[in-house]
């Protein structure tokens, strides 16, 4: 197939491009390469013949209509987002206009593009969404989100998806854009952009810096790896059933401090302090961030009973194999810590030091980095 997929520097994205590249599938990668975006995302298929970069923001119509309209494409992945909750809560606007506005123009110029080529059957939007428009559910391991738990979005990142998404939903029934939809749960591993929470606890550690835990660390997340979500956003393109939305999920559910602590022990191994301490010993607790959701957990039995899709990273060893990516990869991520607003305490309005267990989840991003 020839793919184009949107957000394809950010961090989901790049895997998608990645991985699509490796498989013979010509790629687009359309991105506005905001602050969050780096094309060394790509660069292991940067010269690939069957890779072609755009830079073009999804709130510019008339840019992703050219875009279409020179390449193409037999199926759109829509992975651009903003995907920073901290971020919406200091300013939502953006998230607004990229997440809704922006999908409202993908779904517009994706519309136009499929009817004048005679509205060809096995043309695909898929559109890749969160876990977070479903809310935050009870510490009961038994209740699990399902493709059709009811949206309950608790920020203006999750809202915005959830808008996404029903906007999606719409375009499908209204005008029968054939449409794939996903959500996710925490992703994590390579590239992943220094201001989440995986990244933030590796750097911060390796600096001497305090590992700053919202709350108590009690707050749940169920982590995926990069990778194995690229595999299952590739297999949900090409035999999901239309119309159909599948939940992907990494069936690893770890609290924040756990997650953290798991890490420390891998840093400890693998980069052993000089004074035989352990990197838990800076962890800190501080001020819990508005609305910030108890817990995440997906059911993916649809997609599993559906489609054959397990994750095949246990995240004991995706932690491991991230924790190595970013020892042997500063020169990827050293620059990336002087961007606006990295290293910053966000979602606060009141600056100060990052926060890690921020709960992000999500999508590609245009440039955003994902989760």
């Amino acid at each position: 197939m020839k793919i184009l997929v949107t957000g394809g520097a950010g961090f989901i994205g790049s895997a998608v491009v990645r991985l699509a590249v490796g498989r013979g599938h010509q790629v687009v990668n359309v991105d506005a390469l905001t602050y969050a975006a780096c094309l060394e995302n790509v660069a292991p298929v940067a010269d690939s013949p069957l890779y072609a970069f755009e830079q073009a923001d999804i709130r510019d119509r008339a840019a992703i209509e050219a875009v279409l309209a020179r390449h193409q494409p037999d199926a759109i992945m829509h992975l651009a987002a903003e995907s920073h909750v901290d971020r919406s809560i200091d300013g939502p606007g953006d998230f607004i206009e990229t997440n809704i506005t922006g999908t409202y123009n993908m779904l517009e110029a994706a519309r136009g593009y499929w009817i004048g080529r005679g509205r060809p059957q096995d043309f695909r939007f898929h559109h890749i969404s969160t876990d977070e428009v479903f809310g935050s559910l009870p510490a009961d391991p038994a209740v699990k989100f399902t493709e059709t738990t009811p949206y309950d979005p608790r920020s203006p990142y999750s809202a915005s998806k959830a808008a996404s998404d029903h906007l999606v939903r719409a375009w499908a029934e209204t005008y029968g854009l054939p449409v794939v939809l996903t959500n996710c749960s925490n992703n994590y591993g390579p590239y992943h952009f220094p201001e989440k929470l995986i990244p933030v606890i590796i750097l911060n550690a390796l600096a001497g810096k305090p590992l700053p835990i919202y709350g108590d660390g009690s707050n749940i997340r169920d982590w995926l790896y990069v990778e194995d979500h690229a595999d299952a956003l590739l297999l949900v393109l090409e035999k999901g059933a239309l119309g159909q939305s599948y939940n992907i999920g990494g069936e690893n559910e770890r609290t924040n401090l756990e997650l953290v602590r798991t890490l420390c022990a891998i840093l400890d191994a693998k980069r052993p302090k000089a004074d035989g301490g352990s990197y838990a010993d800076q962890i800190t607790f501080v001020t819990d961030r508005p609305g910030h959701d108890a817990r995440y957990a997906i059911d993916p039995s649809r997609i599993r009973d559906e489609l054959g899709w397990r994750p095949s990273v246990t995240v004991e060893e995706g932690l491991e194999r991230t924790v190595q990516w970013y020892l042997d990869n500063e020169a990827w991520w050293r620059p990336l810590q002087a961007r606006h607003g990295v290293g910053q305490r966000l979602g606060t309005g009141t600056g100060g030091t990052a926060a890690a267990g921020t709960g992000v989840t999500g999508t590609g991003a245009t440039g955003t980095g994902g989760a």
